[in-house]
């Protein structure tokens, strides 16, 4: 009975099929048998991976299993402690793919949280507020402006209530509910007025409806039944690295081989040469590649969740840096989704409004000065009209304020109800004219809803002196047909072709600054004219003054489009407001410029083919009046174009666009929980420049993962040319096996994760997006990576080589080369910081971790070359002075190159910065 045509049928028979009551709802014991059948009231999840089969996938990669093979040979041959070493790699690498998977579902834990968490509803002849999850087809939900709709109901009774149904339909505009009528069965679902659905809201009224179906059996839950989430992979960039790992498994385990031969056909004995083919294996495969790489992902995913920026796809952190267009949706994104009142006109005088948002903070200006509102009596009516035809509530902190602390108290304002309405109450309250107070002193009897076709709402109002006041608020053309007196100061007097003609020049002249405009008028009422109110009674009205409203764009938008500008990003504003508002807002945020770009209505992009589209579009900044539908066209074009391209959006008609779009980004606040599924990131406060923060920080991942590559391949080319070179030049080995076990660890464990988190380039947002095509290798990484294997290799060698020819000293050659390839590494990954920059120009303590890696390094190096305990199980004797010389001077030799250009490459600057003297 679930897809049961609720809306074809009676309140009555939807309360006898649910055996419920109006009055007293469900019991509590029905309520219990019903959550045993129908369960609870959320969107089924995939079935989770238990903990210890996702521990064990981690196994599965192909470099872990040859690991894995080199422990067991380690063992066989009685080497314990080799195997225990590699066995430690590769559990460690295990444990950090195990926490990344993890954190990533403790993050879409969190996101759950955005979502509204209760539900009114009627038990045991009680109001009750209960936990969304826990509603059941047959309860009474209790509804009231502001509330968020958790399932699927039949209208029993409504008072002037209208639904926020576009994330459902894709309707811009509230719709009017209605109880008691029944619609055909073939009804389509934006006509269905008699429903209320789940993912949408009440903007203005009040009702009750029967829970008809909950989880998946509402229509949120069958769209997100055919928008499953897909499957996880690895993304792009792990699997470039995979197939590399391989590649240098093979080319290493030939190189290993190579050594083992030549070294036996020396003399060596088969069991050292084994092993130190296994030891150099384990130091020229990069196992802690794939493991940094998770890390570097994992790390930089938490630190977009501290800017709000939720990535619920890996492959999402890579793109983010190949992104050439974002298109984001206006309102709350690149506006503040809080209207604010910015003027007014009454009794001829036009009047600034200060402040933003719902902050009451802000003051009325008459010619840059403050208004003393008790002495303009036009203004004042005006605002009062205004708060009283209005049914939305100023809260602060959800509390609603009064008294003399409302002025002191600070953040935390909001509104309950349609912005529009709000935001005139906020303005107001700037007058220190409060809503709450005229509430007291007059009650409101009766209301004339709005309706689209009357473009008005009127209320009425019985005073202390049973005095009847009848208060309008609509479009200006509609109400001003309705008036026969203008309000001024000393009351009300004959309106005039004139003045009308001077309030028709006011309201064009907000409009044409994007203000959206309401008119305000009232008239006293007889006691008699109250007893059947209609709307005959809207006429002979006193026009009290315009209201000009507008949703002002954030402030840190405007900033975030500028680095989308250097950083060679384009941004477009879609919105379905009217097209002058759209531009107006994108003249402001510096998005359109007249004569420069293009803005376009959904009207227009209907009657463009789709190869027109897409002759335009790279030159088009502004959509405006477009459906959601339209946004998969846009989407398409862009890509036709070669654009990478983000694209926002919230409700469900959003998803198609979402999943087209390379990233697809959902809103937090208001998107719905089928398109957050349907999405690649979601922000979690809806601003555009979290956007842009989550862009700088995939761009600055990549280049962290760049690093540690360049860092990781260079220094196992190093160590396998040491031994590869000595085995081919009949030199005795100059580093045992393990010692290549310990340079492994000391160098690529904790130097290459603190490059990882290596604080983002200042400049990396001046930078052109990358091709999603470059490779990893791009940009002459190869070279710098085989050159600086090559140094290394022929640096160790070297020293073994002085050391071992003028002192013949095997032990003592053997760790100055074991101290020469372990400080290589660690001067190298300062390099590693910046493919540009030298470290002299770049501030150490910028990455207080790398240093800190480094100094451990250094220490637990210096361990095993001077504690006596060590010294025996890894075969090194210590060094004079004259041997760290050699050894830090060959070591250290390029950072001495870097410090003379950075020398030489200042002169010219300071050179160019002195004054010429001609």
């Amino acid at each position: 009975m679930d897809r049961e045509k609720w809306y074809a049928r009676t309140p009555e028979e939807v309360l006898e099929f649910w055996q419920t009551n109006f009055t007293d709802g469900l019991s509590s014991s029905e309520v219990k048998t019903r959550l045993d059948k129908f369960g609870f009231n959320e969107l089924a999840e995939k079935e989770k991976t238990v903990w210890w089969k996702r521990f064990l996938a981690q196994f599965q990669d192909f470099m872990v299993l040859v690991l894995l093979g080199a422990t067991l040979i380690s063992a066989f041959l009685g080497e314990y402690a080799d195997a225990i070493t590699i066995l430690i790699i590769v559990l460690m690498n295990a444990i950090l793919g195990f926490v990344q998977e993890y954190r990533a579902e403790q993050s879409l834990a969190a996101l759950k949280k955005l979502a509204s968490p209760t539900a009114r509803v009627v038990r045991n002849g009680m109001v009750q507020q209960i936990p969304a999850r826990e509603l059941v087809p047959g309860d009474i939900l209790v509804l009231e402006s502001g509330d968020k709709l958790a399932a699927d109901g039949r209208l029993i009774d409504v008072f002037n209530m209208e639904a926020e149904e576009a994330a459902l339909t894709g309707e811009s505009l509230p719709v009017r509910k209605i109880a008691d009528r029944n619609f055909n069965e073939d009804a389509p679902l934006g006509d269905r007025r008699n429903m209320v659905y789940a993912g949408t809201s009440i903007v203005r009224g009040r009702g009750r409806a029967v829970v008809c179906a909950s989880g998946m059996a509402t229509e949120v839950g069958h769209i997100a039944g055919m928008i499953q989430a897909s499957t996880e992979e690895a993304t792009p960039l792990e699997k470039r690295l995979e197939h590399l790992g391989k590649l240098l498994v093979w080319g290493c385990l030939a190189i290993c081989l190579v050594v083992v031969i030549t070294g036996v056909a020396k003399g060596e004995s088969v069991f050292l040469m084994c092993m130190a083919g296994i030891s150099l294996a384990v130091a020229a495969i990069p196992e802690g590649l794939p493991a940094i790489v998770t890390v570097a992902l994992a790390l930089g995913v938490q630190r977009m969740i501290k800017q709000q920026a939720i990535v619920r796809k890996l492959p999402a952190v890579e793109t983010l840096g190949c992104t050439t267009v974002i298109c984001s949706d206006k309102t709350g994104t690149l506006t503040q989704n809080a209207m604010t009142v910015r003027q007014i006109f009454a009794d001829g005088n036009s009047y600034d409004v200060s402040g933003a948002g719902y902050d009451i903070k802000g003051n009325i200006l008459l010619n840059q000065q403050e208004i003393d509102i008790t002495k303009d009596k036009a203004l004042e009516q005006c605002l009062v009209g205004g708060a009283l035809c209005n049914n939305s509530v100023l809260k602060q902190n959800n509390v609603t304020i009064t008294g003399v602390w409302r002025k002191k108290t600070e953040n935390g304002w909001s509104i309950e109800g349609d912005p529009t309405e709000g935001a005139i109450i906020v303005a107001a309250a700037k007058a220190s004219i409060w809503q709450v107070d005229l509430e007291k002193k007059q009650k409101r009897i009766a209301e004339i809803p709005f309706e689209s076709e009357r473009r008005r709402m009127s209320v009425i109002y019985r005073d202390s002196n049973n005095n009847n006041i009848l208060y309008s608020k609509g479009a200006p053309d509609t109400i001003l047909e309705l008036c026969r007196y203008y309000q001024t100061n000393a009351g009300p007097a004959s309106l005039t072709s004139e003045y009308i003609a001077k309030i028709n020049t006011i309201s064009e002249r907000m409009t044409g600054q994007a203000l959206r405009v309401l008119a305000v008028a009232y008239r006293r009422l007889t006691p008699a004219q109250t007893q059947n109110p209609d709307e005959s009674l809207e006429k002979d009205l006193v026009f009290a003054g315009l209201i000009g409203m507008i949703d002002p764009p954030r402030e840190e938008a405007k900033a975030s489009i500028i680095r989308c500008r250097e950083a060679g990003i384009k941004t477009v504003m879609i919105t379905g407001d009217h097209k002058n508002t759209a531009i107006a807002i994108a003249q402001e945020l510096n998005i359109f410029k007249e004569g420069q770009q293009k803005a376009l209505t959904g009207k227009d992009l209907d009657s463009l083919s789709e190869a027109e589209l897409d002759a335009i579009v790279n030159n088009v900044t502004v959509y405006a009046r477009v459906s959601p539908a339209h946004k998969l066209r846009i989407v398409r074009a862009l890509k036709h174009q070669g654009h990478i391209v983000a694209m926002t959006g919230d409700g469900v008609n959003d998803a198609p666009a979402i999943k087209e779009a390379d990233i697809g980004v959902a809103m937090g606040l208001t998107g719905t929980d089928v398109t957050k599924e349907a999405s690649a990131m979601i922000l979690a406060d809806d601003n555009f420049a979290t956007i842009v923060a989550a862009v700088e920080e995939g761009r600055g991942i990549y280049e962290n993962i760049r690093k540690f590559i360049r860092y990781l391949l260079s220094c196992n080319i190093g160590e396998v040319l040491t031994m590869f070179l000595a085995s081919l030049l009949g030199m005795p080995m100059p580093l045992l096996p393990v010692q290549i076990l310990w340079v492994n660890l000391v160098t690529d464990g904790l130097p290459a994760m603190a490059l990882g988190v290596d604080p983002n380039d200042p400049s990396i947002m001046r930078r052109p997006p990358r091709h999603p095509g470059e490779s990893v290798f791009s940009r002459g990484l190869t070279r710098k990576i085989v050159g600086r294997g090559i140094q290394i290799g022929i640096s160790t060698l070297l020293v073994f080589s002085v050391v071992y020819y003028f002192q013949n000293d095997l032990a003592l050659a053997r760790t100055a080369a074991f101290a020469t390839l372990v400080y290589c590494q660690m001067f190298h990954v300062f390099d590693c910081r910046s493919e540009t920059n030298t470290i002299f120009e770049l501030k150490f303590s910028t990455n207080k971790y790398l240093l800190a890696a480094v100094t451990f390094s250094t220490i637990m190096q210096l361990s095993v070359m001077y504690i006596p305990f060590l010294c025996s199980i890894f075969s090194t004797v210590p060094l004079s002075l004259s041997d760290w010389l050699l050894v830090l001077t060959v070591s250290g030799w390029t950072l001495l190159l870097n410090g003379f250009k950075h020398i030489f490459k200042r002169r010219p600057a300071r050179r160019a910065a002195l004054p010429q003297n001609r």
